[in-house]
């Protein structure tokens, strides 16, 4: 994943999960590392990250942050943000509420897009934000307010991306599929074996795949990539509904 010496980036949603992961793999690469949520059980240890609380949802403490980064250093202060905070709301079509479609858009999109307003004029040329998707930003999801506010996070990526670009501020977005996660633990069981059997791979991810993915796109090693989508799925999303019908004549395995 290259080194990150010396470079500095927040982290949201730092507390576990992907985000938890991301800000292991950055310091562990030599970076200062801002690690921000709001449900943090337990501190990190001494010399790893540093814990930070914040509510992604509310702009007046993006700004506060922005402050207190601002008045470390004299210039510009910060190399990437890693906008990995999410909820989930499953509610279906029938059930859904206003609220369902508030709080997902609030910490999913609105969030992000705030996160950048804020961090972006810390960053100098070459830094790098990373926005975490779903796979359901890209396909039909059931859970449609959750599902919805991912495919806005891709509209607010590729809008960041267009208006960062002539500062040299890259902007993209990573796409899990099922990775194993608390969020994905509290998921009914048949979710995970449907979104098993759709999975090419024929497994779930983890936390510290797509971690470092995230790694690579935030290290100079990417600089000319922006605007794009990584979909870290095993192949969900890649195969639009063509497994089943390769599996029902007999096509997914050849050698059989």
């Amino acid at each position: 994943m290259g080194s990150h010496e010396g470079r500095t980036y927040v982290v949201t949603g730092a507390a576990s999960g992907i985000g938890a992961a991301t800000a292991a793999a950055l310091a562990a690469a030599g970076a200062r590392v801002i690690a921000a949520d709001l449900a943090w059980e337990a501190a990190p240890r001494a010399g790893e990250v540093e814990p930070a609380f914040l509510d992604v949802a509310d702009a007046d403490a993006w700004v506060a942050l922005a402050d207190r980064l601002a008045a470390a250093g004299g210039g510009p202060a910060l190399d990437g943000l890693v906008n990995a905070a999410g909820i989930t709301r499953r509610a279906r079509l029938q059930d859904v509420t206003a609220d369902d479609f508030a709080q997902a858009f609030a910490v999913n999109a609105t969030g992000p897009a705030l996160g950048i307003r804020a961090l972006a004029p810390l960053m100098p040329g070459g830094a790098s934000i990373v926005n975490v998707g779903s796979a359901a930003g890209a396909t039909a999801h059931y859970g449609i307010a959750y599902g919805a506010s991912k495919w806005a996070l891709r509209g607010i990526t590729k809008s960041a991306a267009m208006e960062l670009g002539p500062r040299g501020i890259r902007v993209n977005l990573v796409s899990p599929g099922f990775i194993e996660t608390p969020m994905t633990a509290s998921a009914p069981e048949a979710f995970r074996a449907a979104n098993l059997e759709a999975t090419p791979l024929g497994r779930p991810g983890s936390a510290e795949e797509v971690a470092a993915v995230i790694v690579h796109l935030l290290s100079p090693e990417a600089g000319f990539v922006t605007g794009t989508e990584i979909a870290v799925d095993g192949g969900l999303t890649g195969h639009g509904g063509g497994l089943p019908i390769a599996r029902a004549m007999g096509a997914a395995h050849p050698d059989e």
